[in-house]
C-alpha cells in the first residue's frame, strides 16, 4: 500500500492550497451544472403504474404522500433472488433519516422488480424503514430504463428517477444510473476525501452490512 508523502505543516498548507484552488473550480462546475440540471424540461407521466408496499397496491403518485417531488431508487432485486443487490444496499444504508428530505417536500422510495413478499424479509433483515414497492406487475422498471436490454436479455441497473406533482399530475424531471450514481450518496462522496479513497487495504467489494467480519 502507498501511502502519501510526509512533509512539514508548511509545505502541507502550500500543497493544500494549490488543491482547494482547483477544488472550488470543480465546485463552481458542479454548480453550474445543478443549475442547468433544474433547468431540464419535463414529461408528464401519463400511465398509472401500479405497485405494491406494506399498505397494498399504490400508484406513482401515492408515493408523494403530501410531498411535491419524489425521489425513486432503483434497487436491483429480481424476482428469482432472495437477496438484493449489496451495492444498492449499501446506498439504501447510507441514506440517513428521510426526515430531512421530508422537510424539504420530497418524498423518497425504493422500487424493485421482485415480489413484495421477497422485498419484506429482506428489508426485515437489513433493519431498513424506507418505503419499499414492487413493480413486478408493470413496466415501471422498462419505461424508466432501470431495465434495459444487454447482449438479447433484459438486465437490470441501479437508478435514481426524480419525479414532480402538479396537483394530480405527476411529471419525470430527471434520471441517473450505474456509475453515474457514484459519488451522490454519503459512503463514497465521504471516502473520495480521504488519503487511501474508496478502497482501503485493496478492498472494494461491497457487502451487504450483516455480511462483513467485525
Amino acid at each position: 500500500m502507498s501511502l502519501p508523502e510526509i512533509v512539514t505543516r508548511e509545505r502541507w498548507r502550500a500543497a493544500r492550497e494549490e488543491l482547494r484552488r482547483k477544488e472550488e473550480t470543480v465546485e463552481r462546475a458542479r454548480a453550474a451544472l445543478g443549475a442547468e440540471r433544474r433547468r431540464l424540461p419535463m414529461v408528464e407521466v401519463l400511465t398509472e403504474y401500479v405497485l405494491e408496499g406494506g399498505d397494498g397496491k399504490a400508484t406513482l403518485l401515492d408515493l408523494f404522500g403530501d410531498r411535491t417531488q419524489l425521489v425513486v431508487h432503483h434497487f436491483m432485486f429480481a424476482p428469482e433472488q432472495e437477496a438484493g443487490c449489496p451495492c444498492c444496499a449499501a446506498f439504501l444504508d447510507q441514506l440517513g433519516h428521510l426526515a430531512h428530505l421530508r422537510a424539504r417536500d420530497t418524498a423518497f422510495a425504493a422500487v424493485s422488480l421482485a415480489p413484495f413478499t421477497r422485498l419484506l424479509p429482506f428489508k426485515a433483515r437489513m433493519g431498513w424503514t424506507v418505503p419499499w414497492y414492487s413493480s413486478c406487475h408493470s413496466d415501471f422498471n422498462r419505461d424508466f430504463e432501470a431495465t434495459v436490454d444487454r447482449d438479447g436479455a433484459p438486465a437490470e441497473r441501479p437508478g435514481l428517477s426524480c419525479f414532480l406533482r402538479d396537483g394530480d399530475r405527476v411529471f419525470h424531471t430527471y434520471s441517473v444510473y450505474d456509475d453515474a450514481l457514484d459519488g451522490i450518496g454519503a459512503l463514497s462522496g465521504l471516502l473520495d476525501l480521504t488519503a487511501l479513497g474508496r478502497h482501503p487495504h485493496g478492498s472494494d467489494r461491497l457487502r451487504l452490512h450483516d455480511e462483513y467480519e467485525h
